[in-house]
């Protein structure tokens, strides 16, 4: 439907007539068949790159070309609905941009739009790469949901941060609606803060820091794309041996994503003795979902304020780590590791982090007391890992899945010492195979002399050690290849 401005009109009275029409588009990437605008060429075939200006709010259905023979207008027919509040941006301040774009049978496809900051081209704001940056979390955000929706790929601007108050406020206004709800209202009360005069400094440089963290958290929907159950299971076997029962469990998950297109409403827990894998099992699972990851050390987090952060009426306040997880990912979808949970009830005094834990996995929202503000966590999947699961409270129990992770068979180490510890080793050494063999025997020499301990961690470091013996032999006496026996290993290990 069109799009009217009455806000702002012809100096003759005249109330601003509206040519386009706004369309929806969760597009990511644009292309001339899918655009990010439409402009009329009817009269007049435009060229690919062309330079001009978005006209003043009174008439913001038109572009300005800088032609040869003038400058010539357009009508602007199409709109992504995305992109409405940032075109009247870029019109009521007269920035000079580029437009790169094609002539198609429905007008004029522009496909990119770039910042002219040379030749006496106004700046939209202080930082470079501003326009790009802008654009980018644009396209990654979803259209508005109501209809009043007032050049180089190495160029779009990756590393641009939003940290002054000039680029905090161009974002609010520009794309502000890719933000949450609360977080929209949150941005607008903490920005007049950042502006304001009447409180102290340091008001305003905890409210222009908290700004700045939060708007460059790029916050997606909870929609999740179809996982590849054959891709996942590819992983899972690069990264474990045997386990099948938990690869299994983990496609079950995989294949529950797949059908909701929305994370499961519970975690999983990793069970089971140290040295078997569990984290490893949890760096598979993000990489299986694509998504960033963190990690929580429970045993060293002893107050929870560490993952609250603290109040703003002190000098040194600061976020707390969940919410700096969030600021590190760039993102409010993302994989939370939670190492030894079954530390997690050692409180000091100053209340029990276990506590905090349970709003986090919750998915209703988590209150951070540096941002003030309830950081959505319907995105974020935890995964957590335990050596006793009898210590882990029932309240927090009751918010996993639990996988049992048993400890392997005597065979099933020989087969991981002989196929991928020793193996990874010599790769990461630069050796080849033929140069460092162990026997059959050797390998049941190693796993005896572990035979107390649980997981492969004493066998991978049993790989290293007698992979560097064997280079040393190789480098210092000049020998071809060693081969290591049960003699050999038991003398080496002791």
């Amino acid at each position: 439907m069109p799009v009217f401005d009455f806000k702002n009109s012809p100096d003759d009275g005249r109330q601003a007539e509206c040519t386009y029409t706004t369309f929806k588009s969760n597009e990511s990437q644009t292309s001339p068949e899918k655009p990010l605008m439409v402009l009329d060429n009817s009269e007049r075939q435009w060229k690919h790159h062309s330079t001009g200006v978005f006209t003043n709010p009174s008439k913001m259905t038109k572009f300005e070309f800088d032609e040869e023979d003038g400058t010539i207008s357009a009508n602007i027919l199409k709109i992504d609905s995305r992109f409405v509040s940032l075109l009247k941006w870029l019109g009521e301040n007269r920035i000079k941009v580029r437009l790169s774009g094609k002539n198609r049978e429905e007008g004029y496809a522009v496909y990119k739009i770039r910042e002219q900051a040379y030749g006496g081209g106004t700046k939209l704001s202080s930082e470079d790469g501003f326009l790009q940056f802008m654009i980018e979390r644009l396209l990654a955000s979803e259209p508005p949901v109501s209809e009043e929706a007032d050049e180089d790929a190495d160029e779009i601007g990756d590393d641009m941060k939003i940290t002054s108050i000039q680029t905090i406020t161009d974002f609010i206004m520009c794309a502000g609606r890719t933000l949450p709800d609360n977080i929209q209202l949150w941005a607008r009360r903490n920005l007049a803060v950042a502006k304001s005069h009447e409180v102290s400094p340091e008001e305003r440089r905890h409210a222009q820091r908290a700004l700045s963290i939060m708007l460059n958290i790029q916050w997606k929907s909870n929609y999740f794309n179809a996982i590849d159950p054959d891709e996942a299971r590819r992983i899972l076997d690069e990264e474990l041996y045997g386990m099948e029962g938990v690869k299994q469990r983990i496609i079950e998950t995989i294949i529950q994503i797949n059908r909701t297109h929305t994370l499961p409403a519970y975690g999983l827990l990793l069970a089971g003795p140290a040295g078997t894998g569990k984290s490893q099992i949890a760096y598979a699972v993000a990489r299986i979902l694509k998504l960033p990851w963190t990690t929580l050390d429970m045993s060293s987090i002893n107050d929870p304020e560490q993952l609250t952060g603290s109040s703003r009426v002190y000098a040194n306040a600061k976020p707390g780590i969940i919410l700096e997880a969030f600021s590190a990912a760039g993102e409010s979808n993302l994989v939370f590791i939670i190492n030894e949970l079954d530390k997690a009830n050692a409180g000091k005094g100053n209340g029990n982090p276990a506590d905090v834990l349970l709003t986090l996995l919750d998915n209703l929202g988590f209150t951070d007391n540096y941002m003030e503000c309830m950081v959505p966590t319907g995105g974020v999947y935890p995964i957590a890992t335990a050596n006793d699961k009898s210590k882990i409270s029932a309240p927090l129990m009751s918010r996993f899945a639990v996988i049992d992770i048993p400890d392997y068979t005597p065979d099933e180490k020989k087969i991981i010492f002989r196929e991928f510890a020793l193996p990874k080793i010599l790769k990461r050494m630069g050796m080849r195979e033929d140069e460092c063999q162990v026997t059959d025997k050797g390998i049941e020499a190693v796993v005896a002399r572990y035979e107390g301990t649980t997981g492969i961690r004493d066998l991978e470091q049993a790989a290293e050690h007698i992979a560097a013996n064997a280079l040393y032999r190789i480098e210092a006496e000049h020998a071809k290849n060693v081969i290591y026996d049960e003699h050999e290993v038991k003398k080496l290990l002791g």
